[in-house]
């Protein structure tokens, strides 16, 4: 879920009550599923504190932006971590991931990498 502006129209991810741009009321919004990869990095080593993970537990993970026709870049954690399987243009779709006991979004590839 999204919200757009009903006075300028202006699309926002995650919903907030109230745009940011004019500080106009907003509605809500379904975003598209699927979109493409617009840039990505990883994350290949454990961070330094205050990293809350306990030692030896860290896994390499890879975050991007993926741009929804349309609307707007989202900034997400991607599926794929591995930098061969990625490219930018590749095609995403948001899936619902268990990340620490929490439900949340990811986008996945839905094409292999090139």
């Amino acid at each position: 879920m999204g919200a757009r502006c009903t006075t300028c129209a202006a699309v926002a991810f995650p919903f907030r009550r109230s745009c940011l741009e004019c500080g106009g009321s907003v509605e809500r919004i379904l975003l598209p599923r699927n979109g493409e990869l617009w840039t990505w990095t990883t994350q290949g080593f454990e961070p330094k504190a205050p990293y809350v993970g306990e030692p030896g537990e860290f896994v390499p993970y890879a975050v991007g932006y993926v741009e929804l026709p349309g609307t707007l870049r989202i900034e997400g954690r991607l599926t794929e971590s591995d930098p061969a399987r990625l490219r930018i243009g590749q095609a995403m779709e948001v899936v619902a991931i268990v990340q620490g006991g929490v439900r949340t979004y990811a986008f996945a590839p839905t094409e292999p990498g090139q």
